[in-house]
């Protein structure tokens, strides 16, 4: 058997697997090749108790540049292709104009 050809897998395949992936808001594709995703998250305060709205922004990298502002996608993590860029673009979900 050849094992290249086992080893290299496509995007949705590693999603398919169980790979970590995060979804997100594209807030930028001026770069590129690139997108900026910022991932939201709702987490309680330890004294106060109430729910704090915390955003995390990464850089992913988007090979067709087909994201667009606005754009929910789903990125997976990968090598460092930069040094800020280690994600990359699965998929887009959801549209901006499309809501």
């Amino acid at each position: 058997m050849n094992e290249t050809s086992e080893r290299t897998t496509s995007a949705s395949e590693d999603a398919a697997k169980g790979a970590r992936t995060l979804t997100g808001q594209v807030v930028s594709n001026k770069m590129n090749k690139t997108i900026t995703v910022a991932i939201e998250r709702v987490l309680r305060h330890p004294t106060y108790g109430k729910y704090v709205r915390r955003t995390t922004k990464l850089l992913a990298h988007d090979e067709t540049n087909q994201a667009r502002e606005g754009d929910t996608v789903t990125i997976s993590p990968c090598r460092p292709l930069s040094r800020r860029k280690s994600w990359r673009l699965v998929a887009v979900l959801e549209r901006a104009g499309e809501r």
